[in-house]
């Protein structure tokens, strides 16, 4: 696996300056700029329901996007959809003329016809006529209209306002209100915080139109029991105050419940199900006469899936349950096969792999089986969808799975039996995959290591028909640029952790180098991937730069090989047993003669600020480290996430007590930095306040940058900026 490609010949000096004036200097504005996004970008794209795919080339200057449809029984043509200038002047005819509306973007979604993009422009809904490439105003309040989508047959569009459901049927230009009950704390079709976050991966998917666009199935939810969240504006004169529904842990969850109804006569038939504390799933039945509903209890020990008749909103009975010791992981593989048979993901053996059971729960057999992990190929660590087709014709089922490399993501296709299992993907790395509704042909959004993002076209047995978007080394061209090294690191009881390091171009083996390990450490979350690394490969190139070597390395409750390696932190999360295999990390990288061991930094994000804290705290293997956002005491975060595997604190106070770094502040060791925003709605401010006032009683000193009115991730480039230059300039001072 060790492989560094792209080792131009031009080197730049540790001091920033030009070497040669045919050197580009990475900068923090330049690795945050709209050029160097570019380089690893790739079309977006959709497919539609006649199998031909709408592109978007965000590689192209804003002014010169557009959109293209391919065909694949045609590759290589991309044939424009709209006239880009006529649209743009459309769109500013009804909302003035601006610098933002100078350019096409990427649709909230397009109808699956093709016919229509549906977007939101100042609070209100809009539609682009493909045909006309005119933008047609469907909404125009002073009310914030939100997560609209097109019913099947892009007739309608469904959307919530002030949080009640309404439908607009685009046809008759008619609007109608479906609920009537919203307010501050009653939620329709539209998500509470902890549910957009942990259940549902920061998507509000609060309702779900039935396949014939007749039908809605919507989430309402009671927020009045969930615990209030502050923030404090600067701004203005009297600064703002913002109030969140946060659940802590330990606390009451918002209550959901399931309603359905008909478009035509909006009477809400209301679901009884057995007790349970989450709605995680709703899916439709292909039948359209049923859909399921997947509930969870409190200890998220127990995952229940429900048939449910659309009708009368009958409960028709529990059809499956999923039990696990520690927790039971959400996934999105819930198949209907036309045999009445369905296929399902489940852990129960140790690993994540596919089921066939009949329409009553009974199984049939176990598809996919090994020491190895179903995997999605994209998208938030915390969401599993492994399924991208299902071929009914032969009866077998493509997925995307870790059964090559838990570093990597491949293709591959089995017989609903479980005989005949095949991997599709060649090329080692990530393979991104996206079929066309009929099964015929994918998209690979493919990267490596050391080789960008390239995206092509493919019949499903692999077989290679059009290159769309080629890779683009020679934008890369006079940086130097380093890529990883893969390789593992064995533990002391001799587990393989998945590791990568980056070496400066000058790289000298008889040198000693100060060290920074960069960690995020979450379960089943890795860090340590065979794909391109997009801006946090510059970012570390710019430390490369100022001399030193940058590592990441899994833990294994980290790797995502197993739900065995996951359950090792049932009771006791972020704490004492992950920092076993971080130190026989730390401790070979100390032995390895190019390091130097005096000067070992530490930094990470989220849970990685957290695993930073774990180690400066419980440790004195670092020198100097960088806290960003960290989860302090799991008392602070929420229910949904802290709970799965520490439970509630009233149940497990001794593994709070462990993993509470507020509690051995006093043990810091090594130069700190903490940077945290004053509007994390994730993880709180206070995780950081509490932990800083425990050093100020200490006496111990540090470092601290906050960020007025930013989130958990900062989207603004100012404060991107900053935030780089302000590491880099804690490194240079500290390690």
């Amino acid at each position: 696996m060790n492989r560094i490609i792209l080792r131009l010949s031009i080197l730049f000096l540790v001091t920033g300056t030009y070497s040669d004036q045919h050197n580009k200097i990475l900068t923090a504005e330049w690795i945050n700029s709209d050029e160097a996004k570019a380089i690893a970008a790739v079309h977006r794209y959709q497919w539609l329901g006649n199998n031909t795919a709408i592109l978007f080339d965000v590689r192209q200057p804003k002014d010169e996007r557009t959109f293209q449809k391919l065909d694949p029984r045609k590759a290589g043509e991309l044939f424009p959809v709209v006239d880009r200038e006529k649209a743009i002047a459309s769109l500013q005819e009804n909302l003035g003329i601006k610098d933002s509306l100078n350019f096409l973007e990427w649709p909230i979604s397009f109808d699956q016809k093709g016919r229509q993009g549906l977007y939101i422009y100042d609070n209100d809904i809009f539609i682009l006529n493909l045909e006309t490439s005119g933008f047609q105003r469907i909404t125009d309040t002073d009310a914030e209209e939100k997560s609209p989508r097109f019913s099947p047959d892009g007739l309608k569009v469904a959307f919530v306002r002030e949080n009640d459901l309404y439908v607009s049927d685009l046809e008759r230009n008619r609007e109608k209100r479906l609920t009537r009950d919203g307010s501050e704390t009653t939620l329709n079709g539209t998500l509470s915080w902890v549910y957009w976050e942990e259940i549902f991966g920061r998507q509000d998917i609060g309702y779900w139109w039935s396949d014939d666009s007749k039908a809605l199935v919507f989430l309402q939810t009671d927020e009045l029991p969930v615990t209030k969240m502050h923030y404090v504006d600067f701004k203005p004169a009297e600064p703002r105050l913002i109030t969140q529904r946060y659940p802590k842990a330990g606390t009451d969850n918002p209550i959901v419940r399931v309603g359905v109804m008909e478009i035509a006569h909006p009477r809400i038939k209301w679901v009884k199900l057995d007790p349970y504390e989450y709605i995680c799933r709703v899916k439709w039945h292909p039948d359209n006469k049923q859909f399921t509903i997947q509930t969870m209890n409190r200890a998220q020990t127990e995952l229940n899936l429900f048939f449910i008749d659309r009708k009368t909103g009958k409960n028709l009975g529990q059809v499956l349950k999923e039990t696990d010791e520690g927790w039971v992981n959400i996934n999105d593989d819930l198949y209907f096969l036309e045999s009445g048979d369905f296929l399902w993901q489940s852990e129960r053996d140790g690993y994540a792999h596919l089921y066939r059971f009949r329409e009553d729960g009974r199984l049939v057999n176990q598809v996919t089986k090994g020491s190895w992990a179903l995997r999605s190929s994209g998208g938030p660590f915390w969401l599993r969808r492994s399924v991208v087709n299902i071929d009914e014709e032969y009866g077998q089922v493509y997925f995307t799975a870790l059964e090559k490399s838990s570093v990597e993501r491949h293709l591959y296709r089995i017989e609903f039996d479980g005989s005949g299992m095949e991997r599709i993907t060649r090329e080692d790395g990530i393979h991104k995959i996206g079929f066309s509704p009929d099964g015929q042909y994918y998209l690979n959004n493919y990267s490596n290591s050391s080789t960008l993002p390239a995206l092509t076209l493919h019949k499903k047995d692999g077989t290679k028909l059009h290159t769309i978007a080629k890779p683009r080394p020679e934008l890369l061209k006079g940086m130097n640029l380093q890529t990883p090294e893969l390789f593992t690191i064995s533990t002391s009881d001799g587990f393989h952790m998945p590791a990568q390091i980056l070496k400066p171009g000058n790289f000298d083996p008889d040198k000693s180098y100060p060290l920074i390990f960069h960690i995020y450490g979450g379960p089943s979350a890795p860090t340590v991937f065979d794909q391109w690394q997009g801006s946090s490969l510059f970012f570390d190139n710019m430390l490369l730069n100022r001399g030193y070597l940058v590592v990441k390395f899994d833990h294994r409750s980290a790797t995502a090989i197993s739900k065995e390696l996951e359950n090792r932190l049932i009771m006791m999360m972020s704490g004492p047993r992950e920092i076993v295999d971080i130190l026989d990390g730390i401790r070979w990288l100390k032995s390895q003669p190019y390091v130097d061991s005096d000067r070992v930094g530490i930094w990470g994000w989220s849970g990685g600020g957290s695993f930073t804290l774990n180690a400066m705290t419980n440790t004195k293997e670092f020198k100097a480290g960088i806290s960003g956002a960290p989860v302090t005491d799991w008392h602070y975060y929420d229910t949904k996430w802290a709970e799965f595997a520490m439970k509630r604190p009233q149940d497990n106070p001794e593994g709070y007590k462990k993993t509470s770094f507020v509690k051995n502040a006093k043990n810091l060791h090594g130069r700190l930095l903490l940077i945290h925003g004053t509007y994390d709605d994730n993880v709180h401010p206070q995780n950081s306040w509490h932990f800083i006032d425990e050093l100020i009683k200490e006496n111990i000193m540090f470092d601290m940058m906050f960020y007025p009115m930013r989130k958990h991730g900062f989207g603004d480039k100012p404060a991107k900026i900053h935030r780089h230059r302000k590491m880099l300039e804690f490194w240079q001072k500290y390690l």
